[in-house]
C-alpha cells in the first residue's frame, strides 16, 4: 500500500472522488485482510467481513472525514494505522452482532441448575449432630430453602435458624478434619 503524504491526505479529505476511490483501491485488501482475521476469533462469516469492512470506510470518512484527518505520517505508517482502526471497526462489528442476552437474575433457578448425579450426599454420623440442626440442614440444602422460610416453618426466630446452621458446619467441618476458618 502507498504511502500518503500531507497533500495526498488533504486531497483525499476534501471528498475528491479520484483520490478517495483510488485510495479505497489501495486499502481495501488490507482492511479486508484485517478484518477476517479479527471476526474469525468471533466466528463470523463472509457476510460480517464485508460489512465490517463497509464500516471501516464509513467510519474514516464519517463527519467530514473525522477519523482519517488524524492520520499522523510521523507516528506511524499508513498501513498500521489503517490496520488498528479496522481491528477496532471488527471487534465493535462483533460486538453489535452479538446475541441479546437474558440477564441472568430474570432466569429461573431450575433453568440454570444442573443436578450433578455423580455427587454422593454426605453421610452424617448418627449423634453428631442435634435433630434441629439435622432439620435446618435438610430444609436448608435438601429442600432449598431460604432462611426465612425456615425459620417460618419452624416457627423460630431467622437468627436462630442462621446461628444453628452455622454451629452445625462448624461441628461438620471438626469431624471431617476441616479446620473453622
Amino acid at each position: 500500500m502507498t504511502e500518503l503524504n500531507q497533500t495526498d491526505l488533504q486531497t483525499l479529505t476534501t471528498g475528491n472522488k479520484r483520490a478517495w476511490d483510488s485510495f479505497v483501491t489501495a486499502a481495501a485488501p488490507l482492511i479486508n485482510a484485517v478484518v477476517r482475521r479479527t471476526l474469525s476469533a468471533f466466528r463470523l462469516g463472509e457476510d460480517d467481513v464485508m460489512d465490517a469492512a463497509q464500516d471501516v470506510f464509513v467510519r474514516l470518512c464519517a463527519q467530514d472525514f473525522r477519523l482519517l484527518k488524524t492520520f499522523d505520517p510521523a507516528r506511524a505508517k499508513l498501513s498500521t494505522w489503517l490496520a488498528v482502526v479496522a481491528r477496532s471497526c471488527a471487534v465493535d462489528h462483533s460486538r453489535r452482532r452479538r446475541q441479546a442476552t437474558q440477564p441472568l437474575d430474570d432466569v429461573p433457578e431450575a433453568a440454570l441448575g444442573v443436578e450433578d448425579k455423580h455427587v454422593e450426599k454426605l453421610k452424617i454420623p448418627q449423634g453428631l449432630l442435634t435433630d434441629r440442626q439435622v432439620l435446618i440442614l435438610k430444609c436448608l440444602y435438601d429442600e432449598e430453602r431460604d432462611v426465612a422460610e425456615v425459620a417460618l416453618l419452624l416457627k423460630i426466630d431467622a437468627q436462630t435458624v442462621r446461628s444453628t446452621h452455622h454451629k452445625a458446619l462448624l461441628r461438620l467441618r471438626a469431624h471431617f478434619g476441616e479446620e473453622p476458618p
